[in-house]
């Protein structure tokens, strides 16, 4: 039950997150090096006073820091040319594509029943987003396919981290600078730097409220998720988001978005229902190298 709690939160704050990037972006609010370079200082902020707060220090790895700015600034640049439907289309096939691909090569054997709601949840994906598509400009595929395969690499980075909050803030702390050098290069040195008010603080409460502290929620929750499961859960994300988009931005209740939603999440409770099979690996870090030594 505790897994479940703290996995339906963190796809609760990753959903908002997909909001509050669409409202800042979209309008044009901020550009998108500015809003990536500000949500992860404005993360790192509130988990270095949490973490030091306690008395602690921030932990974490250089690995995590490069996946998660990896992530970051590609998602915010991608959004620039995608549409919405397109850019999630891509960018979940993508989180699929590597965590799912990382827990074979790691020895999982996921069960029949786990296999068939990730397929499911799959097609019912595809269904709510391929209205409409057409061929994507390939600068914007690639970022944001960049943008997924570095998510699913930061996702099981965290799986068995004993200490999400102090992990969550090290990688943010060390994300910054790396965010706000590509600030640097992408946005004073085209000259193309705009941020609003209004679009900093968009990009402050993503940072600190659904990017920091949702991302502490989703290491807590990877310990208690194999990867297969970790990456179909996500899944929701697209559903909560679009349910999100109606009940704040105006968007239309449709058929399609009834049908592709019953299709998602009947199909993440199917790989979450199925029992372990015999010899299934437990959750597990990927072991990165930090200081000429294997950690995990």
């Amino acid at each position: 039950m505790k897994t479940v709690l703290l996995t339906l939160l963190a796809l609760v704050a990753f959903a908002a997150n997909s909001l509050l990037a669409r409202l800042a972006l979209v309008e044009g609010a901020i550009d998108a090096a500015s809003f990536a370079g500000l949500r992860l200082a404005s993360g790192a902020a509130i988990l270095a006073v949490l973490v030091l707060g306690r008395g602690g220090r921030p932990a974490g790895s250089w690995a995590g820091a490069a996946a998660l700015c990896l992530y970051a600034v590609p998602f915010a640049l991608a959004y620039l040319t995608l549409t919405a439907a397109t850019g999630a289309l891509i960018l979940f096939a993508a989180v699929q594509l590597t965590m799912v691909g990382i827990g074979l090569r790691q020895g999982e054997r996921p069960a029949a029943l786990e296999w068939a709601g990730l397929g499911v949840a799959v097609a019912g994906l595809v269904y709510l987003v391929s209205p409409g598509l057409a061929a994507p400009p390939p600068g914007g595929a690639a970022a944001m396919a960049a943008a997924g395969a570095a998510w699913g690499v930061y996702s099981l980075l965290g799986r068995g981290s004993g200490r999400p909050v102090a992990t969550t803030a090290g990688n943010f702390l060390r994300a910054t600078p790396l965010a706000l050098a590509v600030v640097a290069v992408a946005g004073l040195g085209a000259g193309s730097v705009r941020i609003t008010s209004w679009g900093a603080l968009l990009a402050v409460v993503s940072g600190a409220v659904t990017s920091g502290l949702g991302y502490v929620v989703w290491y807590a929750a990877l310990a208690g998720l194999t990867a297969t499961r970790a990456a179909t859960v996500q899944l929701a994300v697209p559903v909560l988001t679009a349910f999100g988009g109606v009940a704040l931005l105006g968007e239309r209740v449709t058929l399609r978005l009834v049908v592709a939603s019953s299709l998602i999440l009947g199909g993440v409770f199917l790989a979450v229902r199925s029992r372990p099979r015999i010899g299934e690996s437990r959750p597990r870090a990927v072991p990165v190298r930090a200081g000429g030594r294997r950690v995990r």
